[in-house]
């Protein structure tokens, strides 16, 4: 890290987040452009994506802010989340839970208490007897999640978000994507409360076509 970087960082370390929020996000440093940008799946809105791994403690922690962040996005803002896909069976696993869950309907109904589960409880996911018994507890027919596990639709939707993880260069989480051209992670932002701020930038100048 250089010496401007590191000032810079500490800084806004150490100012309000009024303060933070109110500063000129910078490319390479704020955020990343992404060259060349990513087509995008949402028309006609800017497409907000969250990059989040159900066994990621910093995106259990984030979860409640963007509960109360979504609602407050412009019209022309779109959000979705995308479980992130590494080269680790866990991740994989966890991402299929997920669309899933999406297949069944019932992601808004056990996206949160689902984190809660993993983070305060100590769901393991790669226990199928203590999944199958909370999904059970929580009105989820397992057969009908077994078959949209092992459905096609959901292994396609695995296999493209481990190429969306790849194509976006993401190399950890939580992060945010907008539109296709920028990546904002917690590091960058320096809080989580950042980087929501930043994301918010973003969507702006991604609404003017232009560069941050």
């Amino acid at each position: 890290m250089n010496l401007r970087r590191r000032t810079l960082v500490l800084a806004l370390g150490l100012a309000p987040f009024g303060a933070l929020a109110q500063a000129r996000p910078m490319a390479g440093l704020d955020y990343t452009e992404l060259k060349p940008a990513q087509p995008v799946e949402t028309q006609g809105k800017i497409e907000v994506l969250e990059f989040f791994w159900y066994g990621c403690p910093h995106c259990y922690t984030l979860e409640p802010l963007l509960e109360k962040w979504i609602p407050t996005l412009p019209a022309d803002a779109q959000f979705r989340r995308v479980p992130a896909v590494f080269n680790n069976p866990a991740w994989a696993r966890d991402a299929g839970i997920y669309y899933a869950f999406d297949a069944l309907g019932v992601v808004g109904k056990l996206h949160r208490p689902f984190f809660d589960a993993i983070h305060r409880d100590r769901l393991r996911t790669d226990n199928p007897q203590a999944l199958a018994e909370w999904l059970t507890r929580n009105g989820v027919n397992m057969k009908k999640f077994d078959e949209a596990m092992k459905s096609f639709g959901v292994q396609s939707k695995v296999r493209r978000a481990t190429q969306l993880s790849s194509a976006y260069r993401i190399d950890g989480t939580p992060a945010l994507a907008v539109h296709g051209r920028y990546t904002v992670s917690v590091e960058q932002g320096r809080t989580q409360q950042g980087m929501l701020a930043i994301a918010e930038h973003l969507i702006g100048v991604a609404r003017k076509g232009g560069a941050g």
